[in-house]
């Protein structure tokens, strides 16, 4: 539709100006015959009147529909423990189902998309290619992903076939979903005849000569009254064996090995339990410890200017890990000792103001210690900038800013999972001086500030100094709200904010090695469907860092099967991805030619085996029916998919219609210009051609 802002009369105003010029153009005597004076007229009429309608600013408006059919999706828990335990026919039953299901549906008019635990939304899967291989099972992620993947679309609803067994994530049953969810139970509601350890509790580090417990838990459905045989093995030696008796009314036992810490090195235990008659899997019959032995306790020297909420935080959470000895002192409170030892100092709004706690810094300076600066009201932020830790501070007056901590992803030195980043997100927020910030040559910032909702490039936890006395700086004295709100929100387990300053006080210990090449995992022990990675730091003869510096890596497994791998270390922190291996404990081998001189470096990593597909048999179908109810529909079964088929049809969804509109100026039309230029140029040829320009 043609149409402008201005009023309809301006179209004849046009139209008079088109004809005036027309004729007072054309109305003396032509030297050519009236008929062709009278059409070269209307063309000049025609040219002037479009030319002044151009001048209203005329647009096209064109409107567009779109009718998008309703869509079902077939969210699918392709999970491992659905194959392994419903019935082959039940299971064979509901694929051939589905594939019929999406076929009718289609037919009437639906758009049918499948998504499974594995699929990736740029190549969904399809009802008659299953694959039941997915090693964890999260329900809610995938009613999730739906939800966001078709908000704003014609989601009809979504039919998820599942045996309701969620072992990651949370339990759907707390998520509330938009749409009807139309659930097929499969799996078997009836217990299988099964032993399996379902937990090992074990320390992942233990002292040299010291004993260490590995308690195992057993879970069995068929054997009560009876007793099994669990063996505690190194390889292929059998370190321990014993009967467990498997009382009747009981689910689950415990039994628990003692072992005498061999020499320092990661050691690999399995306890594994001797297969039964009648056992229907042995698939989660064997479970492994990977153990750290190292040789004593770090001590750490916990010094502060003045009492302080952050000092008793600090003091919890160290304390909370049984590696560590904790000496605390106050300047005129509790004074350091002239012969007190320690590996590592956190000086807690140290340097002070008005040289408070000067001798107790000089004791750690002179002594080479690495040092965890926590600034705060106290410090003397001159003083500290002077300490060449990696970081300089111009405050601006006293101004402080309110701010969270935001891991910084380029930071690989240790990893911080998706738990503990959505914990730090509900921080409240603590003081930091306000002011200007400056990393130095090979400091990292392992934490940015968020002020508010505003992320920002500022550093809150940074690690710098000379390879020989590592240094970390906190630019905060407020964490102890940290782990109060944390313990308050999670039952008294602050293990975000633990796991920080453990993982900290860990990484300025680790450093104090001189060495030029460091390899290093990226996290204690990862899991069979974890993708493997390590870091890599590189550093020149006067421990400067260097980056893009090619490292060759030969990894090593149980088997002594090598994979060679070639990589550089990055100015932004990324690792070496080795993928998904399987478990073991693997040694690596790391080459590097840095200033003409060759070095190397040498680890181990653990990648453990998680069965937890194998760890409950029973079917949860009250779960599926939960969701249906809550959702407005109801559970099915495999045989009712036909009737399930049927009563979506009744359901009568509708297919949604859009209008789009479109507005086009009609100037910025080519080839309107290009008719005027032809009416233009036949009106001169005529009059040229009839003796007249």
């Amino acid at each position: 539709m043609l149409t402008t802002q201005y009023s309809s009369w301006f179209i004849l105003l046009c139209l008079a100006v088109g004809a005036g010029y027309a004729a007072l153009q054309y109305s003396a005597k032509a030297p050519w015959s009236k008929q062709r004076n009278y059409a070269l007229a209307a063309l000049r009429f025609t040219v002037v009147s479009f030319l002044c309608y151009l001048l209203l600013a005329p647009f096209i408006k064109t409107t567009t529909t779109h009718t998008e059919q309703p869509t079902l999706v077939l969210a699918v828990d392709n999970s491992q423990s659905v194959e392994l335990f419903t019935p082959k026919n039940v299971l064979g039953q509901a694929t051939s189902g589905l594939a019929r299901l999406a076929e009718t549906l289609r037919g009437k008019g639906f758009t049918v998309e499948t998504r499974t635990l594995t699929s990736s939304p740029a190549r969904p899967a399809r009802p008659d290619s299953l694959r039941f291989s997915a090693a964890t099972t999260d329900l809610d992620q995938l009613l999730a992903g739906t939800r966001d993947a078709y908000d704003g679309r014609n989601l009809a609803g979504v039919v998820l076939v599942s045996d309701g067994l969620a072992n990651q994530g949370r339990s759907p049953a707390y998520s509330e979903f938009n749409f009807p969810i139309y659930s097929v139970a499969v799996g078997d509601t009836i217990p299988k005849r099964d032993l399996r350890l379902t937990g090992l509790t074990y320390n992942r580090v233990a002292f040299s000569g010291n004993k260490f417990p590995i308690e195992a838990e057993l879970g069995f459905e068929g054997y009560a009254g009876g007793a099994a045989t669990v063996e505690l093995r190194e390889g292929n030696k059998v370190l321990d064996s014993r009967r467990v008796a498997l009382p009747a009314g009981r689910r689950r036992v415990r039994t628990t090995f003692q072992l005498t810490a061999p020499a320092p090195g990661k050691r690999r235990y399995e306890v594994l339990i001797a297969p039964q008659p009648g056992e229907f899997t042995e698939l989660n019959n064997a479970r492994t410890a990977f153990i750290e032995i190292v040789k004593g306790k770090l001590r750490v020297l916990l010094a502060g200017a003045a009492p302080h909420p952050d000092l008793k935080a600090l003091r919890a959470a160290i304390l909370a890990n049984d590696n560590f000895d904790l000496t605390l002192a106050l300047p005129g409170i509790n004074p350091l000792k002239a012969d007190a030892d320690f590996d590592v100092a956190i000086l807690h709004q140290l340097p002070a103001q008005d040289g408070l706690g000067n001798e107790l810094l000089a004791q750690v300076k002179a002594r080479k210690t690495p040092a965890f600066y926590i600034l705060g009201a106290q410090s003397d932020l001159a003083a500290y900038n002077q300490l060449g830790a990696g970081l300089s501070i111009q405050p601006r007056g006293a101004q402080t800013d309110d701010v969270t901590p935001v891991p910084n992803p380029g930071f690989a030195r240790f990893a911080t999972d998706e738990e503990s980043a959505r914990r730090f997100a509900q921080y409240p927020p603590a003081p930091v001086p306000f002011g200007d910030y400056r990393l130095g040559v090979g400091a990292e910032a392992a934490l940015w500030q968020q002020v508010g909702r505003v992320g920002t490039q500022k550093p809150l936890l940074v690690f710098g100094g000379p390879a020989d006395r590592r240094q970390a700086t906190l630019l905060t004295d407020g964490s102890w709200q940290w782990r109060l709100s944390e313990a308050v929100e999670h039952d008294d387990k602050p293990e975000a904010y633990d796991r920080l300053i453990i993982r900290t006080l860990q990484l300025l210990t680790q450093n104090a090695n001189k060495k030029r090449l460091d390899v290093y995992a990226s996290q204690d022990a990862f899991g069979t469907q974890d993708d493997v990675t390590l870091g890599a730091e590189t550093y020149n003869a006067v421990f400067e860092r260097l980056y893009n510096q090619k490292i060759d890596l030969i990894l090593t497994d149980a088997k002594q099967q090598a994979r060679r791998f070639s990589f550089a270390n990055a100015e932004d922190g990324s690792p070496l991805h080795l993928g998904p291996l399987p478990a073991g404990l693997y040694k690596y081998q790391a080459r590097a030619t840095l200033g003409g001189q060759p070095q190397q470096d040498a680890g181990e990593l653990l990648v453990q085996a998680q069965p937890l597909e194998a760890l409950e048999s029973k079917a949860d179908h009250n779960l599926l029916a939960q969701l249906s109810r809550r959702s407005g529909s109801q559970l099915y079964y495999p045989s009712q998919l036909d009737k399930l088929a049927q009563d979506i049809i009744k359901a009568n969804y509708k297919p949604v219609i859009t209008a789009e509109e479109e507005l086009k100026d009609l100037i910025n039309l080519k080839w309107i210009f290009f008719v005027i230029l032809g009416f233009l140029t036949v009106e001169w040829a005529v009059r040229k051609y009839s003796g007249s320009v």
